[in-house]
């Protein structure tokens, strides 16, 4: 191991970065200038991917593009750009360029790069990039930890928006019971997940999950999938066959599309919950299984109920407990979670190396309506692994269209919008009386004084 990564291992991984730069004055200076951050410096793509390799551990790369062989261009920082990222997709590198080279420097980051800062260099503002990459760094590893967290607890479960948190958080009081649960959303929306996730988390989870959709199989056929049949009870009914119910003896029945089974069968569903009984089809045998029912439909079962056509005792026994998701437009954030979730997800399956979208594709993720909700989201992200050319995934490889500006995501400006709606909702109730809205607001007069000083001035 080389005398630099030896140093570089001994401080603490936050505050390491790899300078690659070739001008030794460059490199004092900035070894100064980022102080607490720890620095080494490579002056050759060889010397920088040892050291990178030796450490294992880097998380902040400064780039000159300008290396010899080629100081003049930019090849030799190029790849040890592509070989970073190809190696460690989560490490964030810094392009350092000149004036005459910006274009290049863009082009980086559309490769994957953080961010670039031309030379010479502006201090102050190399100690913000570097402390905003530090703090990105440190927000994916504490997501990356939050999702693996998840995963074990509910698998494949992914999500950041405060809409499905309390779905999770149902989700997770509902598995310890054995309630039955009725869960309502638009088609795509991850019906099935759900209930797989009620399963997976309960003390059932040792035994089956068993599935049937009530919409894809026939009236007459329906009946014997759930129920089973003896031979002889009916054409072609050649030998006994067990039914859903008896499969998933000690484990869950996921009952989905629900709102499409016929009348005749909801009666007969209805009598097996009551008593936990029923007979094979063409048998006198009672059967006894201890089965918890989960449900699902994207039908609105309250206005099936009014017009008679859903039972409305069946409606109350599977509706013990309601989960309603909310479609993937409406969920905060979530659009771009999932499509980072099933990029990951589907490079590994394709053998694919994508690092990322696009700042045009990240907006129009965020733009787009989703009607087919996650199911569309998915699709369109696989057949862009599978097509991109890479090496990000672009708005045109999820044949969307995109009109170039992010969601706000400054954590200021949303505190200032709540702020600001507290305010005139605490005056609103206290009749303008500025102490009772200090009081329901938990803060001072004059803070309240302050706030209307700063808010009048924003106006």
């Amino acid at each position: 191991m080389s005398r630099a990564a030896e140093k570089l291992l001994n401080e603490e991984p936050a505050k390491r970065i790899l300078l690659v730069e070739d001008d030794t004055g460059l490199q004092r200076q900035m070894q100064w200038a980022l102080d607490p951050f720890k620095m080494v410096a490579a002056g050759t793509r060889n010397e920088a991917m040892r050291i990178f390799e030796e450490t294992g551990d880097m998380r902040i790369v400064i780039l000159d593009l300008g290396l010899p062989p080629d100081p003049d261009g930019a090849s030799e920082g190029l790849i040890i750009l592509d070989a970073i990222l190809s190696n460690a997709p989560q490490t964030k590198v810094i392009i350092l360029s000149g004036n005459a080279d910006r274009a290049v420097a863009v082009s980086a980051v559309g490769r994957g790069a953080f961010d670039f800062i031309s030379k010479p260099i502006d201090v102050d503002v190399l100690k913000l990039i570097v402390q905003r990459a530090a703090r990105m760094f440190e927000l994916e590893e504490e997501n990356r930890a939050l999702r693996a967290f998840a995963d074990r607890r509910m698998p494949g479960f992914v999500f950041g928006s405060s809409q499905m948190q309390q779905v999770a958080q149902t989700l997770e009081r509902v598995a310890r019971t054995d309630a039955s649960v009725l869960i309502l959303g638009e088609s795509g929306t991850g019906k099935e997940l759900i209930a797989r996730a009620l399963h997976e988390t309960s003390s059932r989870s040792t035994a089956k999950l068993v599935a049937i959709n009530c919409a894809s199989i026939p009236e007459n056929l329906l009946e014997s999938e759930l129920f089973g049949h003896e031979r002889g009870a009916f054409t072609g009914a050649i030998k006994q066959t067990l039914g859903k119910f008896e499969i998933a003896d000690k484990g869950t029945l996921f009952l989905d599309e629900i709102g499409d089974m016929p009348t005749a069968l909801q009666a007969k569903l209805l009598r097996f919950l009551q008593s936990r009984q029923f007979e094979r089809v063409g048998g006198r045998t009672t059967l006894t299984v201890n089965v918890r029912i989960v449900s699902a439909t994207n039908q609105p079962l309250d206005a099936l109920v009014k017009e008679g056509r859903f039972r409305e005792d069946l409606y109350y026994r599977l509706n013990e407990i309601r989960l309603e998701l909310p479609p993937l437009r409406d969920r905060d954030g979530d659009a771009v979670i999932l499509a980072q979730h099933f990029r990951n997800l589907y490079n590994r399956e394709h053998s694919r190396n994508l690092r990322g979208f696009t700042k045009e594709a990240l907006v129009a993720l965020q733009a787009h309506k989703w009607p087919g909700n996650v199911r569309e989201l998915e699709n369109r992200v696989k057949r862009a692994v599978i097509m991109s050319d890479g090496p990000m995934i672009a708005a045109t490889d999820l044949e969307l269209v995109s009109d170039g500006k992010l969601r706000n995501l400054n954590l200021r400006d949303h505190m200032r919008e709540v702020e600001s709606a507290l305010l005139r909702e605490a005056l609103a109730v206290s009749d303008g009386n500025v102490s009772k809205a200090a009081k329901l607001m938990g803060i001072s007069r004059p803070q309240v004084y302050n706030l209307l000083g700063v808010h009048k001035r924003r106006a």
